[in-house]
């Protein structure tokens, strides 16, 4: 399960989602907004998705972290829109027989969304200035230009692909 939510992610309902009695490890990912990036002073975040595309790849990351480890369940949640410091951006959990095997999947889930989710993240720094960072791993072989970023108009929707 992928999805992309403009609410806040409720990661006791996803990790109870999770639950399965062949499991003796559940690891979770929850990723938080921070207040600074490279020196810079950070007062909020904004993400922007290809909603349809987005959610197609996210399913198919899942699909193979099933394949690639030995899991029997796993979900990842992606938040867009406007964030607040300390919100949750993103959830990741896994659940598998050992702990090894629900570790490098929930590792590799979320270093993966990162690589191939179109997912475009916008920071909002203390002297009144934003910008667009980490869009280079969305377009391959392009350079990162600060700016707008053309995305899906319904990108922003609550539970896309739910």
């Amino acid at each position: 399960m992928f999805r992309l939510t403009s609410e806040p992610i409720d990661s006791a309902g996803l990790r109870a989602a999770l639950e399965n009695p062949a499991c003796g490890a559940c690891v979770a990912f929850e990723g938080l907004v921070r207040n600074h990036n490279e020196g810079r002073t950070v007062l909020r975040l904004e993400y922007e998705a290809y909603g349809a595309l987005a959610v197609k790849e996210g399913e198919a990351i899942v699909r193979e972290a099933r394949a690639k480890f030995r899991i029997e369940e796993a979900a990842c949640v992606h938040r867009t829109g406007l964030l607040e410091i300390g919100d949750m951006a993103v959830w990741v959990g896994v659940a598998s027989a050992h702990r090894g095997e629900a570790f490098k999947a929930c590792a590799w889930i979320i270093d993966t969304v990162k690589q191939r989710v179109p997912i475009w993240k916008r920071e909002h720094y203390a002297d009144g200035t934003d910008q667009w960072v980490n869009c280079a791993a969305c377009a391959p072989g392009h350079e990162h230009v600060a700016g707008p970023i053309p995305n899906d108009p319904g990108s922003m929707d609550a539970d896309l692909g739910a």
